[in-house]
């Protein structure tokens, strides 16, 4: 855990970067693309939209989700540009994590502020 409490500090500098840079109020895909930008420019390793097979009790049931982000394959980020987060938005990350087995995952909603406000860590 250790591991992935270093690199989702690594991931917040990088969205407080573009945040700094961009401000509130632009579209979520507009934060999505500054964002692989930064990561680029640090050198961290990501995949974006990400689709995830949807199997229901070990079948497949031919259904798709779409993940924001996968950073160095360990953390599903899930970005919003919403004027508040919801508890269901939570609750999306953390279904994310359960399908794809994965540990971490941050809730990032870039319309606020100070991006600090709009950030949250779902452990699965």
């Amino acid at each position: 855990m250790d591991k992935l409490n270093e690199l989702s500090g690594i991931i917040l500098d990088s969205c407080i970067e573009v945040h700094r840079h961009t401000g509130p109020g632009l579209l979520e895909s507009i934060y999505e693309k500054c964002l692989c930008k930064e990561f680029d420019l640090r050198g961290i390793d990501y995949k974006r939209q990400v689709v995830i097979p949807v199997n229901y009790k070990g079948f497949s049931v031919d259904a798709y989700l779409k993940v924001d982000l996968i950073v160095v394959n360990e953390i599903i980020l899930e970005l919003k540009a919403v004027e508040n987060l919801d508890r269901i938005h939570s609750a999306q990350l953390l279904t994310y994590l359960k399908l794809t087995n994965k540990k971490l995952g941050l809730l990032i909603n870039f319309n606020v502020s100070k991006l600090i406000e709009g950030f949250k860590r779902v452990i699965n």
